[in-house]
């Protein structure tokens, strides 16, 4: 059973820290494997020069691919990150970013997914992640 976005935006407003919720993510879409969410730009994120926060970049990873865990499952289920590898490959200045979170296995205690982060303004590849998470319920 796939979540909706509505349902998907409620899994994240009632699960995730204060800071990461600051982010201001927002679920675009989910599927069966996976979720697209979108990371407004925000001065609040920027670092010098103008480009968004490696670190942002990376909550940003890790929160869709909780997300699409939880629409693969039909609902949220406590989890917690394993392991989580990112490449930059481009800085982000003044646009929003896509997260797309792709899951490449899911397991009753594991779960695999590749995240591609790109700028919603030309769709340029920012950056890629892998994660890996523990599935605790």
């Amino acid at each position: 059973m796939t979540l909706t976005s509505a349902e998907a935006d409620k899994i994240l407003s009632a699960n995730f820290a204060p800071w990461v919720l600051d982010l201001g993510l927002t679920v675009e879409t989910v599927g069966e494997d996976r979720a697209v969410l979108r990371l407004p730009w925000s001065e609040r994120l920027a670092r010098e020069g103008g480009g968004l926060s490696g670190q942002a970049l990376m909550a940003a990873a890790d929160t869709a691919t909780v997300i699409a865990v939880s629409a693969a499952r039909g609902g949220f289920v406590p989890m917690t990150t394993v392991q989580q590898s990112t490449s930059f490959q481009r800085a982000v200045a003044g646009a929003d970013v896509l997260i797309e979170a792709v899951l490449t296995k899911l397991g009753r205690r594991m779960a695999f997914a590749d995240v591609t982060l790109s700028d919603a303004g030309s769709g340029a590849l920012a950056a890629r992640a892998s994660t890996v998470y523990a599935i605790l319920g």
